[in-house]
């Protein structure tokens, strides 16, 4: 069969999505392909969209299509719970009974790849400081999630804010997106101060 240019492009761009293969990347193709062109038009609407209204929250870097997300202006400011990216806000959402609210550093602190204090979202952080009684450091258990752990610490501490982190019932190398509730509950309630 002969390979046709616009299928083809629209397969090599599924392939760019986290996860997604030549042959899943291919489905979707087909799917799309076998779409009424209203579901398609919704389809790249929806996309449009959340491209054009979705950016990032002004106080916690969460995306939001408002200034301030609704985390942010609901919830008790006086606990921040610091995660690295966005989509961890969702998994730390599936326990229930929290209801501080989150700070998104946009990564973790990695040398090897240029990564420093400077490229992370932790001026915002400091920004926010006041009248913030606890921070709980909800990062993976990795190297660089462990370093930026101590980091916020080293940083936090002296300004008079508890600073813990969260309990190492997640596996070593873990994501927390990919945590249980019950894991992710217990890790919240088990944290330690560091």
């Amino acid at each position: 069969m002969d390979k046709i240019p616009p299928l083809e492009n629209l397969i090599q761009k599924f392939t760019k999505l986290p996860g997604v293969g030549k042959k899943t990347a291919a489905r979707y193709a087909y799917a799309i392909l076998a779409m009424t062109d209203e579901d398609s038009n919704s389809f790249i609407d929806a996309i449009r969209e959340v491209k054009e209204k979705v950016h990032f929250c002004k106080v916690c870097g969460n995306y939001t299509d408002d200034d301030v997300c609704e985390i942010c202006s609901s919830r008790d400011n006086s606990i921040v719970c610091v995660v690295s990216e966005p989509k961890e806000v969702t998994a730390m959402e599936k326990i229930k009974d929290y209801n501080g609210v989150y700070h998104v550093l946009h990564g973790l602190l990695n040398p090897m790849a240029g990564v420093g204090p400077e490229d992370l979202n932790i001026k915002a952080l400091l920004d926010r400081i006041s009248g913030v009684k606890e921070i709980i450091v909800a990062t993976a258990s990795t190297i660089e999630g462990d370093a930026t752990a101590l980091y916020l610490s080293r940083l936090l501490k002296p300004l008079g804010v508890k600073v813990t982190r969260i309990a190492r019932g997640l596996p070593a190398g873990s994501e927390l997106e990919y945590a249980d509730e019950l894991t992710l509950s217990r890790a919240l309630t088990d944290r330690k101060e560091i």
